[in-house]
């Protein structure tokens, strides 16, 4: 068994999903596959700015936003199916009048509560335009929902894995998926939602941001697969974003180690949670051109041969740098340390960078519209706090110092730590 993972650029328009049709034809054999999908385009992006209108309030511009997605995912299917008596149109119109009908209700106070509510309707209406094209295509499929699959706490927005009931319910499910296609001799098909889980009690969880992938190695995971494919709008994986650095090269190999690094680090190719599960059932990872399949991509196993070869570069922009320090300028003690690491851990934000001294701790981490404010609130009640915005962290694996004075011309480095294989730096425009 195999599984393919599409992200949202993969779907994006009808071109887009008949490429993908091909790509599913062309590499499935009688051997079952599992696709798992994003959301088409930029949905997740638009159905994230939908909630914050609707927990605002803002009913004429989040009714205007409704009808934009809405209408952005018919013209796909029109697009797909000629037909205007198909029956994918009446299957839209019943997912998005549900989300009509809950933005219409007056919003809850939990925010990630409704987000998830709100942006899992991506996926959901992804999945059924592909998968009803699928069977228009000749690769009859059956669709699962992940809600079923992918079982989690109710940690809305960044749902924890139960990876026993999880397992259990894959195996139960796919497998009795497969062996009816079998039976009918039709080769085993399944679709199903990436970033999407379900608690016992039947509430709607995302993984994550780019949890998709993550879906796909879960699955892989409980299903012992013999490979994952992630098919992207890149060659492979590359040793930088190229939108950032023209000259970025293919990594033809890394490890699973390596790639841990690079995700842990914030590399935007795999998933951070993704490579755990994977390498402890030794799965491989491609990582393949949804834009030209037949390149050889590259793959994530256990050779650690090429880890050291190429200098490797993340970038993370729209950085925070705060600085505590205790009021009554003692030490930085452990539970100093206890109390700042607990406001971070209750607000969900994780530090990309920390460092402290004797009389502060300082830490690094993405700008969040909603967590960022309220994690300063509750800083200051016990600290002082100073910060810095509009920054960007560089992080270099195995660089050298060619590759620091370039990085660093033109900038002001704030902070900077250095081990033996990797350089993050903190850095601003020089003014």
């Amino acid at each position: 068994m195999r599984v393919f993972k599409f992200g949202g650029a993969s779907v994006k328009n009808p071109e887009s999903v008949q490429n993908v049709a091909r790509i599913i034809k062309n590499h499935h054999g009688t051997e079952p596959l599992v696709v798992v999908l994003s959301a088409m385009g930029k949905t997740t992006n638009a159905l994230e700015e939908l909630c914050n209108l609707f927990m605002g309030g803002k009913r004429t511009q989040m009714i205007k936003a409704y009808n934009q997605i809405r209408s952005a995912h018919f013209e796909i299917a029109h697009g797909l199916f000629p037909d205007p008596g198909h029956p994918v149109f009446q299957v839209l119109e019943q997912s998005f009048y549900q989300l009509y009908y809950y933005i219409t209700e007056p919003p809850g106070d939990n925010y990630n509560y409704e987000y998830d509510r709100i942006v899992s309707t991506g996926e959901l209406v992804s999945t059924q335009i592909v998968s009803m094209y699928l069977n228009e295509a000749g690769l009859p499929n059956r669709l699962f929902p992940a809600q079923k699959l992918i079982i989690t706490d109710a940690n809305f927005r960044d749902a924890r894995i139960d990876w026993i009931m999880s397992s259990r319910a894959i195996q139960e499910q796919l497998t009795g998926g497969f062996r009816r296609d079998q039976e009918e001799k039709l080769p085993p098909l399944i679709i199903t939602q990436g970033f999407l889980g379900g608690t016992p009690q039947g509430f709607t969880t995302t993984l994550g941001r780019e949890g998709s992938d993550f879906t796909a190695a879960i699955i892989a995971y409980a299903m012992q697969a013999m490979e994952v494919v992630i098919w992207k709008d890149v060659p492979g994986l590359l040793n930088a974003d190229p939108k950032i650095m023209e000259n970025a090269v293919l990594l033809p190999n890394i490890s699973y180690q390596e790639a841990i690094e690079l995700s842990y680090y914030g590399a935007k190719v795999i998933h951070p949670k993704t490579l755990k599960p994977l390498l402890s059932k030794k799965i491989p990872l491609k990582v393949k051109s949804f834009q030209e399949p037949e390149l050889p991509g590259s793959v994530i196993n256990n050779n650690e041969q090429q880890d050291n070869h190429i200098p490797s570069y993340i970038f993370k922009h729209n950085q925070v740098l705060v600085s505590i320090f205790p009021r009554d300028f003692s030490f930085i003690a452990e539970e100093n340390l206890s109390r700042i690491f607990a406001d971070f851990a209750r607000h969900g934000v994780k530090m990309n960078l920390m460092q402290n001294s004797a009389i502060s701790f300082s830490a690094c981490f993405d700008l969040d519209k909603t967590k960022t404010p309220a994690l300063l609130r509750d800083l200051r009640k016990m600290f002082s706090v100073k910060y810095n915005e509009n920054l960007d962290l560089i992080t270099v694996r195995h660089y050298t110092r060619a590759c620091i004075d370039k990085l660093t011309a033109h900038k002001e480095v704030v902070m900077e730590q250095k081990s033996r294989t990797t350089l993050q730096m903190i850095v601003k425009k020089s003014s």
